[in-house]
């Protein structure tokens, strides 16, 4: 996907009043403020109260339900090939939330402070903190293209990474 493609998902998404968090290549892009790389997707995270808007948003910008791994994630692909991998979090009142993991019992934390403002092509956009970056880059066997985001990050804010 472009950033002109995901700003306008994003856009989309506002209009919806479903607001979203940039995760992912994208959202580590976000963080450096450049795009690094190619990215197949857009990985969001939303508040699973408003699942049906989100759906609702990208059916009538054409997108339909790819692939179903729910309460985890979901896939929403369009014709032309975007596609977004959907993240649903649940919120606690201290605005941390939580994501269910394949792993009964072991949520994904999502601390408060992990929801930040990134940019994309210059446009200011909320993401994932580096640290959440760093969190969900643990626990499996990292391809090229996480081993080469992780460097950046690495690189940039200083942090230790996985690898």
């Amino acid at each position: 996907m472009t950033a002109e493609q995901v700003l306008a998902v994003l856009a989309l998404l506002r209009r919806a009043d479903a607001p979203v968090w940039v995760a992912g290549g994208w959202g580590i892009d976000a963080l450096l403020g450049e795009r690094t790389r190619t990215h197949q997707d857009v990985d969001l995270a939303y508040r699973r109260q408003d699942e049906a808007a989100v759906v609702a948003a990208l059916g009538a910008d054409g997108f339909a339900e790819t692939e179903d791994q729910r309460p985890v994630r979901h896939v929403m692909t369009a014709p032309d090939g975007r596609a977004a991998d959907l993240h649903p979090l649940v919120f606690a009142a201290d605005g941390s939330a939580r994501q269910e993991s394949f792993e009964p019992g072991r949520p994904f934390p999502y601390p408060a402070e992990c929801f930040v403002t990134g940019t994309i092509a210059g446009t200011p956009v909320p993401c994932l903190s580096v640290a959440q970056q760093v969190l969900f880059h643990t626990g499996y066997e990292p391809r090229p293209r996480d081993m080469a985001d992780m460097a950046r990050l690495r690189q940039v804010f200083g942090v230790r990474t996985p690898y």
